[in-house]
């Protein structure tokens, strides 16, 4: 199964939390990373005072569940010392399925296609980067829910 996977840090060096991430998601016997964005710096999305993002998109193949495939990104994110303290607070890092293959899931602890993707430049921007013609379930063609966002913040590293 393919899947898309956002990556968000701004605290403790993010650039070197977003590259941990990545190897410890293709150090798990199931996942392969395949593909990977440039980095892109963004501003917090409530425009709170905290540090920029640091942001990408990889691209993993993997015979996981996307429930599966979640409880690895949350044990990531506890290895490197991820605190959910508020909402849209700064992180070490964040890991976000965005999509998994072409299914739609709507449970308590998943949603996918993920409900925010088409209002965030720094998932969308990348993922064009890497599949600039997938069609996103539910949301349609990427570069539509692109042309309707405003990206001029959004600066590729």
């Amino acid at each position: 199964m393919l899947a898309y996977i956002g990556l968000g840090s701004n605290l403790n060096n993010p650039k070197e939390q977003i590259k941990r991430s990545l190897i410890s998601l293709n150090e798990d016997e199931e996942i392969e990373v395949s593909a990977l964005s440039s980095l892109y710096k963004s501003k917090p999305i409530d425009g709170s005072q905290q540090p920029d993002y640091i942001n990408a998109v990889c691209m993993v193949n993997t015979h996981l569940t996307a429930l599966e495939l979640l409880h690895v990104c949350q044990r990531i994110e506890l290895k490197q010392h991820r605190v959910r303290e508020k909402k849209w607070g700064a992180r070490t890092i964040d890991l976000d399925i965005i999509i998994y293959g072409s299914q739609v899931i709507a449970s308590k602890k998943l949603v996918v296609p993920h409900p925010e993707m088409m209002n965030r430049a720094f998932v969308l921007v990348p993922l064009h980067e890497i599949e600039p013609d997938i069609n996103v379930p539910v949301l349609g063609p990427l570069k539509k829910l692109i042309d309707k966002i405003d990206t001029s913040e959004l600066i590729k590293l």
